[in-house]
């Protein structure tokens, strides 16, 4: 039998008055944590699986408002074939066995992306699970499949350019609320901070508008190895930053 994770001395350290409202993941790593063990890459999307399960009891322990995680992003439709249709089978498996947990720890599942340009079985079962958890409320978790930051900013201009056309609006009635208001992420704050496993150090088209402020955190453990005690050192670390937002140290201090 596993040993239980022991977090409990990190967990005191959270200061609560400085928590983000709505973290972001970069589930990273699943092919190379296959690779490292000789096994095949579906056993690292399953591992992964296992990691997303961690970490949103985690975030849910400590009363996280919004949990994002870029899960298939618009560029992953030229993997092999092979492995795309599991990572489909994969998404399903997991909406089908998670919908009980979510509910039991009220949970509402949320969706970036594109849904018209997945298969109808993995839309099916997203339809279902965010009507299953639609009455939650103490926490958000965002599924990202077949998204991406540039697609997603397409999207939306595309959004605004309808209602121009339908006479609905005008050019001079674009501003940021607006753009924010046609993103995937309408109503929900954006992430204050951003991890990104497995030592990349990018954000890999993830979140481009919202991202502007976020702060960002690499950390070379692959996504499958990623533990309740790595999310909680994260978040440690965003404790530790002064967050600016332009203005200088003298006036944070002031405020």
């Amino acid at each position: 039998m596993a040993q239980a994770e022991q977090y409990q001395d990190l967990l005191a350290k959270i200061d609560s008055s400085k928590m983000p409202a709505h973290i972001a993941i970069i589930m990273d790593g699943n092919g190379r944590w296959a690779s490292a063990r000789n096994l095949p890459r579906t056993a690292g999307h399953k591992a992964g699986a296992e990691a997303l399960r961690r970490t949103v009891e985690i975030c849910r322990e400590i009363e996280l408002p919004v949990l994002s995680v870029y899960a298939f992003s618009t560029e992953n439709w030229l993997r092999p074939m092979e492995e795309v249709r599991f990572l489909m089978r994969l998404f399903i498996e997991y909406l089908h066995n998670e919908v009980a947990l979510m509910n039991r720890q009220n949970i509402r599942l949320g969706f970036l992306g594109d849904r018209t340009g997945l298969p109808d079985p993995v839309r099916k079962a997203l339809a279902e699970a965010q009507a299953a958890t639609a009455a939650n409320d103490k926490m958000l978790l965002n599924i990202a499949v077949n998204y991406g930051g540039r697609d997603e900013l397409v999207r939306a201009i595309r959004k605004i350019s309808s209602m121009i056309d339908k006479d609905k609006l005008s050019s001079t009635d674009i501003d940021e609320q607006l753009v924010a208001d046609c993103l995937d992420t309408s109503g929900k704050p954006d992430p204050d901070l951003i991890i990104r496993p497995s030592g990349e150090s990018r954000i890999s088209n993830f979140l481009l508008w919202q991202s502007a402020y976020a702060e960002l955190y690499f950390t070379k453990t692959l996504w499958p190895d990623f533990t309740k005690r790595d999310l909680l050192t994260a978040l440690l670390d965003y404790q530790g930053r002064k967050r600016r937002f332009g203005k200088t140290q003298e006036q944070i201090a002031k405020d």
